[in-house]
């Protein structure tokens, strides 16, 4: 096992491992140690109680953030004719129909985001083994199959994250910069939380949200009180 460096052993001072702290909290906690040369993403880690091993208990959705990402995504659009154009016009940055389906195919992705009006999926289908891996796969579920080309694609390059739960039952994504103010980042921790929570499958019984972590790039994770997130 690889040593912390010095330079995490000590943002990890201060820190109590097994305590869980309030979120404001949590969020002075994380801002302070990220010191490094860039603007670190400030990542939350849920723990559920799924089995995402069971088709019933797949957690998957989109939250929108109040305050955005603070990454401006490159987003890509799958359609043709007058949709093309609309796509164009609300700010796509690659568009195509067959012709972006066989640069895909041929391992051309540069795009962080992916938009598919429904009449395109048939071709884009095709893509699921190139797409689905990436987590690029665009899908009904979670606004990324629409006829609304603007509102998805404002979504995308905005504050839309999608998120769907890992093998060992963990849903994770970035919520912010360490630039952000700590109310800011508490804002979008809660609605990433809320979206989580809302998606908790029918079937589950006992605990679905069983802990809450957040963490900046380069430092160490500081556990959340779930009571804290949610205001109970």
């Amino acid at each position: 096992m690889t040593k912390p460096g010095k330079r995490f052993r000590a943002a990890r001072e201060g820190i109590e491992p097994i305590k869980a702290y309030p979120l404001e909290e949590a969020v002075k906690l994380v801002k302070d140690r990220a010191k490094a040369k860039f603007d670190e993403t400030i990542e939350v880690a849920m723990n559920l109680g799924v089995d995402p091993r069971h088709s019933d208990q797949m957690v998957r959705g989109v939250c929108n953030l109040p305050n955005g990402s603070g990454r401006g995504a490159k987003v890509a659009v799958f359609a043709k004719g007058a949709k093309a154009d609309e796509a164009k016009a609300a700010g796509a940055d690659i568009v195509g129909a067959e012709d972006l389906v066989e640069k895909v195919n041929s391992g051309q992705i540069d795009f962080d985001r992916c938009v598919a009006t429904p009449d395109m999926m048939p071709l884009v289908g095709r893509l699921g083994k190139v797409l689905g891996p990436r987590g690029l796969m665009p899908n009904p579920k979670v606004g990324t199959v629409t006829n609304d080309l603007a509102a998805a694609i404002k979504a995308q390059k905005g504050g839309a994250v999608e998120f769907r739960v890992e093998k060992a039952g963990i849903v994770q994504a970035g919520v912010g910069k360490a630039s952000f103010t700590a109310e800011q980042l508490a804002q979008n921790i809660r609605a990433f939380a809320d979206a989580v929570a809302k998606s908790k499958p029918q079937g589950i019984k006992g605990t679905f949200i069983k802990r809450i972590a957040i963490s900046s790039t380069m430092g160490p994770g500081v556990r959340v009180e779930t009571n804290s997130v949610f205001g109970r």
